[in-house]
């Protein structure tokens, strides 16, 4: 039987029949129509199963607030699971499958668990799974994961496009209803940037619905009137569809657009995540309706009387015959009327109010609708739907007055404004005791770095329900954003609308209000997590007393609704349970997103091979004609070794070695960062970022430093040049550039914020070559342009000059402990510079070396590298370099951390070189292991290696360690266990083990 009227639908066109396929059966529906209004439409109730107890579930609401009908969209790789059928617009040939079911939604296995409901109450799961110990391995673990979940993960790779869009405007307005039209037309008016955007496909909010008359005109042609006026003002941009996410700091905002979700197979990216910079936010989110908590107010064909009446008027859809509406406040009149008018029969309307309403209670009465005043629902009848409703007195316990047989009940307990994205940055609420809401204080608002609110609230959102007071709090709203901006509004007229007479809202928490036990555990507020109000009355009566613990022992306003209808009931019960008022409860917190926003739309076009975009050297093409083997070195690659015809790579690697040792040996050394700190203050700034002093350092002259975080542990490493009295290049190690450059900038931007410093990452417009080994000299000179010698160019100098008539920066800086210059070149250049030195070099042996080599010249040479002698835990003392800490300065970023008992404790593990008896090589990693065992039973440590190598330089194996007290236990041996079961014993010694006194690095 179709719930089709035959008249009206102001959303829907009548012309274009889609059809769509649920659980495998075919339906049909009209353009224009939602899943959830076209499933009502072919008499379909039944769209869900709770999570907890699997009871039957029917849509509820109309909007983004729905808890119940939720469902896995499209095939393959287009399937999305737990999505709402209420904000997914019909299109021709959709599928969808319900959740959350075993065999079937009519029929759910599932559905048994609700038969024991009265032994697993809220917080059961904390207190039933504890004994025999055994079962939760085997049994309780298992079922718990088969049970958990709603829709099902997709299997295959996703196949749509997502991407990103940054925008800065001055006015962000979020929502698209009459307040939000409203305020765009004045800010717009006044030649401000705006952004408009709307969760839905439609603008005007419920206006159209409501029946609101506006300046003497119907709501939607008032709308229109204002669409085509803002459409013409280049600075208003409007985007549908579109969902405010976010608030954060500084003006910051995140906004979600649904671009081709309700297309078939349309062209384009899916969704859209926007990243908008805004001068003022405004948000005029409009409210939500409440449920009513009554025995049995789960059932399908229970639903919000505002979504009643969106589905009569704007889909020409019924959910019933006979529905019965049940209320606190006068809004749930338009409903009554509306169905009334559609030909719909209302047995009756139920009001808690023993006075009634106002003026549509008055309409409603006229309208021959029978009313009872001071009246509730004591509970419903039918399993799997409404059948019939038993009344009882709001102010009694429950005694059953009089039976009236429906099908559908239209409930309404007031509106919520949506205080979401006001809160998410900090804006506080306040309750309004007459409104019988929490709405937004105006003098708590978010605030911004200089102490000003940058988010306005107004319409519905800022409290206010009647359409005259929420377009006149837009134009306040829109003149306060104006205003803050620079701008200022004419003083045009305030918009006139229609008001009828209301009687004050009345505060019904429960029906009855004195309702027993036995009514309060089928009384439901959460309904997907199947929260019912008996177990916020038990959390309170455990010693959850707080909002936020109650919460989380119930799992109220935890599910994918994330409380939209249940956290204002939920609290409300909490507070009565503890004989407190709701504002000393409060509310929990509110996080972003508003609703959930696609994992797609997250990462935008950061997927397959942009998922970590590889970040590739000026030189890289000329190491792929080399035959270079690339390894990974954060999102850089960079030439592992450059093996020859017939050598393996360990041969490979050996050669390149003594090659740099004996020759020379060239190293693309390009994706060492590079952060350039510039300003009257950079001394003072680098000074504290690095442990040792910079700000002596003379220009022309380099110097090693350290970082360390605030807890005192090393973090990056590298060399700093001093290139001008205001300018200091900072050298970091490859994977560390973009993390220290965001160090460098919180600092600034946190702490230091008055400091005249500008800093700059520059890593990728430059090449550098590193040119090292005894012949290194001779190559430079005989490229020629610059004099390199000892007495021009000492260790840990730096010049500009020219070098084959390509302008450089060279840097007399060794991390092979040979003769060593690193040549800074423009990127463009880089192929040039290396060609060069390529020819150049011929006769002296040249040839390019890896990362595999360098890191055992380095090793061989008793230099630590940043992530193989650190891992987060160890400070510079733990590596023997103390000396390059500063004595001479009160402070740097790390130094209190430093001074804590456990960092300087004597027996801390400290590095040492390690030889093993045998000449083999040490496996990497490697505990040494001492006398006893632990509480665990496993071996006791006192140390482990950190890098292990070959070195063919001096033919042997060679590591370096942590070892406890190591550096005064020279000459002992260890014992360091393998996986294979051998045991290596290595003696420790000075971890350098080539050139200790530097003479071939200073020649």
């Amino acid at each position: 039987m179709s719930r089709r009227l035959s008249q009206g639908g102001r959303l829907i066109d009548r012309s274009r029949t889609f059809h769509f396929t649920v659980d495998g059966r075919r339906y049909g529906g009209f353009a224009g129509d939602t899943l959830a209004s076209a499933l009502l439409a072919s008499n379909r109730t039944l769209m869900g199963r709770s999570f907890k107890y699997h009871r039957p579930r029917g849509v509820v609401s109309s909007g983004a607030e729905e808890p119940n009908a939720l469902f896995g969209l499209g095939t393959g790789d287009r399937f999305e699971p737990n999505q709402r059928a209420t904000m997914t617009e019909l299109y021709p040939d959709l599928t969808a499958l319900s959740q959350n079911r075993w065999p079937n939604l009519e029929q759910d296995l599932g559905g048994l668990i609700s038969r024991a409901a009265r032994v697993l109450p809220a917080g059961f799961y904390y207190k039933t799974f504890l004994r025999p110990r055994v079962f939760w391995k085997h049994v309780y673990e298992p079922v718990i994961r088969a049970l958990a979940g709603l829709g099902h993960a997709p299997a295959e790779k996703d196949a749509d496009r997502y991407e990103h869009f940054n925008v800065t405007v001055d006015v962000l307005i979020v929502g698209g209803g009459v307040a939000g039209l409203q305020a765009a037309r004045r800010a717009g008016a006044a030649g401000l940037r705006v952004l408009l955007v709307e969760q839905t496909a439609q603008w005007g909010g419920r206006a159209p619905v409501d029946g609101a008359v506006i300046e003497g005109k119907p709501a939607d042609a008032w709308i229109t009137g204002v669409l085509s006026e803002l459409q013409s003002m280049p600075n208003v941009h409007m985007r549908p569809r579109t969902m405010g996410a976010g608030v954060y700091d500084h003006g910051y905002a995140l906004v979600y657009e649904r671009v081709t979700d309700h297309v078939s197979g349309a062209q384009g990216p899916r969704h859209r995540l926007w990243r908008v910079r805004a001068g003022r936010i405004l948000t005029t989110t409009g409210a939500l309706e409440r449920p009513l908590s009554f025995a049995g107010n789960d059932l399908p064909g229970v639903m919000l009387a505002g979504a009643v009446r969106d589905y009569v008027v704007n889909h020409a859809v019924t959910p019933g015959e006979r529905v019965l509406v049940v209320t606190n406040n006068d809004d749930a009149y338009r409903t009554a009327l509306a169905l009334s008018e559609a030909g719909v029969t209302v047995p009756a309307i139920v009001d808690a109010r023993p006075g009634g309403g106002g003026a549509l209670a008055e309409a409603a009465r006229s309208a021959g609708l029978r009313v009872l005043t001071g009246t509730a629902i004591a509970g419903l009848s039918g399993k799997r739907h409404v059948t019939g409703a038993a009344l009882c007195l709001q102010d009694g316990t429950g005694e059953v007055t009089e039976q009236i047989a429906c099908d559908t009940v239209a409930m309404s307990g007031g509106w919520s404004p949506v205080v979401h994205l006001w809160s998410h940055c900090g804006g506080k609420l306040t309750w309004d005791v007459d409104e019988v809401m929490f709405r937004p204080d105006p003098n708590r608002p978010p605030t911004g770095a200089d102490g000003r609110g940058f988010v306005e609230a107004a319409g519905a959102a800022n409290g206010y329900l009647a359409t005259a007071d929420i377009l006149g709090d837009a134009d306040r709203a829109a003149r306060a954003v104006t205003e803050a901006l620079g701008r200022s509004l004419d003083d045009a007229p305030a918009l006139q609308a229609e008001r009828e007479e209301t009687a004050p809202i009345r505060a019904v928490w429960t029906m009855p209000e004195k309702a027993p036990v036995k009514l309060r555990e089928k009384m439901w507020l959460d309904y997907q997590n199947d929260v019912k109000v008996s177990d916020v009355a038990l959390a309170a009566q455990e010693g959850f007393e707080s909002v936020e613990h109650a919460k989380r022992y119930t799992t109220l306003g935890m599910a994918t609704d994330q409380g939209k209808l249940s956290n204002i009931n939920g609290l409300a019960i909490l507070a009565d349970t503890l004989g407190a008022e709701i504002p000393a409860v409060g509310t929990t917190t509110f996080r972003p997103p508003y609703t959930p926003i696609s994992i797609g739309s997250v990462a935008g076009e950061a997927r397959g091979d942009l998922f970590q975009p590889i970040r590739r050297t000026p030189l890289h093409h000329l190491h792929e004609a080399a035959g270079a083997v690339f390894e990974p070195v954060g999102h850089w690659r960079r030439p592992y070794v450059f093996p020859r015809d017939g050598e393996t790579v360990a041969q490979a690697v050996e050669r390149e070695i003594l090659t740099v040792r004996h020759k020379v040996g060239l190293l693309d050394a390009s994706t060492l960062g590079k952060i350039i700190v510039k300003g009257p203050d950079a001394g003072r700034f680098v000074d504290m970022i690095y442990t040792n002093k910079m700000s002596t350092l003379k220009v022309g002259r380099c110097r090693y430093g350290l970082m360390c975080s605030e807890n005192g542990f090393l973090m990056d490493d590298g060399v700093v040049a001093r290139l001008d009295e205001q300018t200091f290049l900072c050298h970091t190690t490859s994977g560390g550039a973009d993390h220290i450059h965001a160090h460098m900038e919180d600092w600034l931007q946190t702490e230091w914020w008055d400091w005249q410093v500008y800093v700059a990452n520059v890593t990728e417009q430059y090449a550098q070559i590193a040119v090292a080994g005894p012949k290194a000299r001779e190559v430079l000179e005989t490229v020629g342009g610059m004099d390199v010698s000892k007495d021009a160019m000492a260790f840990m100098d730096w010049a500009d000059g020219a070098l084959a008539g390509i302008p450089v920066r060279v840097f007399r800086i060794s991390f092979s402990g040979e003769l060593s210059y690193e040549i800074a070149v423009p990127a463009s250049r880089g192929e040039a510079l290396w060609q060069a030195l390529r020819s150049a070099g011929e006769t002296h042996g040249i040839a390019p070396y890896g990362t595999e080599a360098l890191h055992v010249l380095r090793a061989e040479k008793g230099l630590i590298m940043i992530g193989d002698e650190t891992d987060g835990t160890v400070v510079p003392q733990d590596l023997g370099l103390d000396w390059a800490i500063s004595k001479k300065k009160d402070d740097f970023i790390g130094m209190r951390g430093q001074q804590r008992r456990e960092l300087s404790r004597p027996d801390r593990w400290k590095l040492v070189g390690l030889e093993t008896l045998s000449g083999g090589v040490l496996p990497d990693g490697a505990y040494a292991v001492e006398e006893g065992r632990n509480a665990n039973g496993q071996r006791n440590v006192q140390g482990r290696v950190t890098s292990t190598y070959r070195s063919p330089t001096l033919g042997r194996g060679i590591a370096m360690g942590l070892v406890r007290n190591g550096p005064d236990r020279m000459g002992e041996v260890l014992d360091f266990p393998g996986t294979d079961g051998v045991v290596h014993r290595a003696r420790i010694v000075s971890p350098a083990f080539y050139d200790p006194e530097g003479e071939r690095q200073n020649v």
